[in-house]
């Protein structure tokens, strides 16, 4: 009978490609902390996994009544994911767009909205603490913060359930990098090298025991190299190290974190495409010598740009920065049984952020002589301003295209933030059960400290190195320097030369309680968040003469410039508070299935993107200006089946959840006051026979905005970038000798804007590896990603074709194959 509804559930798993995600590691081994509810340094797909990411206390999966995934760090290494985005697109639920580089994804859960960018509703977190906050701080998503390497042990993503209570500003979800703490004595050091691209890598990490009650683990990465695509230089560039050391008592541990992240990464934007066809069935080519997935407009010619700061002094940037965060971290993280089974358990984390965000973004794109007649009046002559042609006309003007770049150029003065998350917990004695009930107050303070420092050019439309070009009048009258147009975002109408200082502070306590017995798993939580924004904001314009070279001569550029009105700053004055809740049920029906529901409400404040829209707060007196709202709510429901029985596991999620938002686009200036709803069902799982395996995972969405406060003719609609259905499937087979595999990881089509005109095409990634371990301890790999090189676009900025059917549109990497040999001792 145990052997048919196996085979039942196999065959069901394998018609529906449920399953989640691959080469999961073997269980965990016991904590070195007796007692204590600490993560072990590798992670297994049965439901005996003890998960810890946004529960009260360390819980089995099939006795939770939570949706967590897990992957482990074996499949992190097969997997060799370009990015952290292109990592989460492995748990199901997720929709990650993995288009932008090592960093500002776009990040979703179960069909909420991304409404301007980033991780709104989802946390990222780093050993149970947030790395941002906020996930969608603008040029500052959290992503660009976050390295995988192999510090990992494992990465639990928890998708609504409990998430709402258990951390601040999470309605969504939490996803969770926990780190190796040298319960496994030995390291590895491994040599990564770009065999179709530009890439050399070496990553190592070291951990185990200093004595009986010390143990340490330390490990990090250096990379350099051009990239996936084409930038004419080395676009990635730095490194990181992480490390740990901790120390266990009778009752209890202590143990120390530090990070220092130092990195360039460069930041990819979308880039002009053809599109024919009709919007609901378009087709999208490269512009010629401008690959959609191989190419970028970065450019060796386009590497430095002369514009004003924060206060209006003159300064040179350098491009080839990219995302340049720069991370100094220490924190601590202890528990300790106090008394008669109470236990106290604290997470502290100092944060020194900073870095800067500068990526040229495609503001118009036609043809050059279009452009040029834009910028110098009808007749204008068109040259190279630098490259091999520098000083020649540029050739077929009215033909060939070009692109009016803005270029994004934001220093992150101080993202700064501290965080401690203090618990006490205890287990009660119930009848035939047990009673947990844990308690627990959150601290942050986030800084959010930027310059936006704009500046326009003129560049041709070309990959592998593009000029920058030089625009006259009809009558010879300079109107660029050196491909420059104006010290401003003169293709936005010259908006966006900002600074502002926000300090955000949160306290929420928490309380959590729960009973056990008889195969039933019930819990209760509720937060309540309290907190204030305070400092001040600056901009835009005006629009002014400005001798910014200091030459004591104003070009044409300089009497474009926009400058900040640094006396004349605007307060931020405000609190917020709201309350999030959450109660869900677990019912073992046998060892191996149980079935769980829960319903949660959570909140989310708005941050900075709040305020650039000044009807959301006074210009006067900083507080909120009459109809805004400071908190988005998310409602949600949930239920499901979870089983897992002799190397066979599924999983399968029905879900609802309805938001409320508000939101401001920084850069088109659109508020949006909307709701959206979303439903649908979520399946993963895996199968395990001998060496072969087999995972997958399917989210089926339906999205829609069921009311708008401002554009009432997109209410019905299909929110932007919401694929119906997302996929990923992976079998694997491994021998002691070797191990391959492979991964596909699919969409269906999407709409590019909220109106639902053009459509983004749906698409498949095929990824592919092979490891060989020749002797012992020595492993040699080969890692193909997106090996067809699949066009894959994510997001667009037109709503429909234009006239010149170029449309800016960001891609997935092209392939990109990559070999590596790794020694473990």
């Amino acid at each position: 009978m145990l052997k048919g509804r196996t085979l039942f559930l196999a065959t069901t798993a394998l018609m529906v490609a449920a399953p989640a995600y691959a080469q999961q590691a073997p269980a965990a081994s016991p904590p070195a902390e007796p007692q204590i509810d600490t993560p072990t340094d590798t992670a297994a797909a049965s439901g005996d996994d003890i998960i810890v990411t946004a529960v009260a206390r360390g819980q089995n999966r099939l006795d939770s009544s939570v949706s967590v995934s897990s992957i482990s760090s074996d499949a992190i290494a097969q997997a060799a994911p370009r990015s952290a985005a292109e990592l989460f697109r492995s748990l199901p639920g997720i929709r990650s767009e993995s288009s932008g580089g090592e960093g500002n994804a776009n990040i979703a859960v179960r069909g909420l909205p991304v409404a301007s960018g980033g991780a709104k509703f989802l946390q990222l977190q780093e050993d149970g603490l947030p790395i941002l906050e906020y996930g969608d701080i603008a040029f500052a998503n959290t992503d660009i913060f976050l390295r995988a390497d192999f510090n990992v042990a494992r990465v639990e993503a928890v998708r609504g359930g409990s998430a709402s209570t258990f951390a601040s500003n999470s309605p969504g979800g939490v996803i969770n990098l926990i780190s190796k703490t040298g319960e496994q004595e030995g390291g590895s050091i491994q040599g990564t090298v770009g065999l179709d691209y530009g890439e050399y890598r070496i990553d190592a990490d070291y951990g185990g025991k200093l004595s009986d009650t010390l143990r340490f683990n330390v490990g990090g990465f250096y990379r350099v190299g051009e990239g996936p695509r084409r930038a004419g230089y080395d676009g990635n560039k730095g490194g990181q190290i992480r490390g740990n050391i901790t120390k266990t008592f009778d009752r209890g541990f202590f143990r120390l974190n530090v990070k220092y992240l130092d990195d360039r990464a460069i930041a990819y934007l979308p880039s002009p495409v053809r599109v024919t066809g009709s919007n609901s069935d378009p087709k999208y080519t490269s512009l010629p010598g401008l690959s959609a997935n191989s190419d970028t407009i970065h450019s060796i010619y386009f590497t430095r740009a002369v514009t004003l700061d924060g206060a209006n002094n003159r300064e040179v940037d350098d491009i080839r920065d990219g995302m340049h965060p720069v991370v100094k971290a220490v924190g601590f993280e202890t528990e300790f049984e106090v008394a008669d089974g109470w236990k106290v358990s604290d997470k502290f984390r100092y944060s020194d952020i900073s870095g800067r965000f500068i990526s040229p973004f495609p503001a118009s794109v036609d043809t050059a002589q279009n452009l040029a007649n834009a910028i110098g009046g009808p007749g204008a002559i068109l040259s190279y301003a630098n490259g091999p042609n520098a000083g020649q006309l540029y050739a077929n003007p009215t033909t060939s295209n070009a692109i009016g770049v803005v270029l994004f150029n934001s220093k992150l003065n101080s993202l700064n933030n501290i965080t401690n998350d203090l618990r006490v917990n205890r287990r009660f004695a119930a009848g035939a059960g047990t009673v947990d009930f844990s308690a627990g107050f959150y601290k942050s303070r986030q800084t959010i400290d930027i310059d936006w420092t704009w500046s326009s050019y003129l560049l041709d439309a070309q990959g592998n190195n593009a000029a920058l070009l030089n625009v006259q009048t009809a009558t010879g009258l300079s109107r660029t320097d050196n491909g420059l147009v104006a010290y401003g975002a003169s293709y936005f109408g010259n908006c966006c030369r900002r600074s502002y200082n926000v300090d955000y502070d949160t306290n929420a306590p928490f309380a959590s309680i729960g009973y056990t017995g008889g195969g039933f798993n019930v819990d209760a939580s509720v937060r309540y968040d309290t907190g204030s924004a305070r400092g001040f904001v600056v901009g835009d314009g005006p629009v002014t003469s400005f001798d910014v070279d200091g030459n004591g001569t104003i070009s044409y550029p300089e009497t474009q410039t926009t400058i900040l009105p640094i006396n004349n700053p605007q307060p931020v004055n405000y609190n917020f508070h709201y309350a999030s809740y959450s109660f869900g049920a677990n019912y073992r029906l046998a060892s191996d299935l149980s079935i769980f529901a829960r319903y949660s409400r959570g909140g989310r404040a708005n941050a900075d993107r709040f305020l650039f829209n000044p009807n959301n707060v006074s210009s006067v007196s900083g507080r909120l200006q009459p109809g805004a709202r400071p908190v988005d709510f998310v409602r949600q429901a949930e239920g499901g089946v979870k089983y897992s029985h002799a190397g066979f596991n599924l999983y399968g999620t029905a879900f609802w959840a309805k938001t409320a938002e508000q939101n401001f686009e920084a850069t088109s200036r659109a508020f949006f006051d909307r709701t959206y709803r979303a439903y649908g069902v979520e399946l993963e799982g895996n199968y395990r026979i001998g060496g072969f395996s087999l995972a997958a995972n399917g989210t089926f969405t339906k999205a829609k905005i069921i009311s708008d406060n401002v554009t009432p003719a997109v209410i019905g609609n299909r929110p932007r970038r919401q694929a119906e259905f997302v996929y990923k499937v992976t079998p694997q087979y491994t021998t002691g000798l070797f191990t391959v595999g492979a991964s596909a990881i699919g969409t269906t089509s999407s709409y590019a804007q909220d109106t639902n005109q053009l459509k983004l095409p749906g698409f498949t990634q095929v990824n592919a590896f092979l490891s060989v371990r020749p002797v012992q301890r020595v492993q040699v790999s080969i890692n193909a990603n997106n090996l067809f090189d699949t066009k894959g676009f994510t997001e667009a900025e037109e709503a429909s074709i234009p006239t010149n059917g170029i449309v800016r549109a960001r891609s997935i990497n092209g392939r990109t194959v990559s070999a590596a040999v790794k020694l473990d001792f």
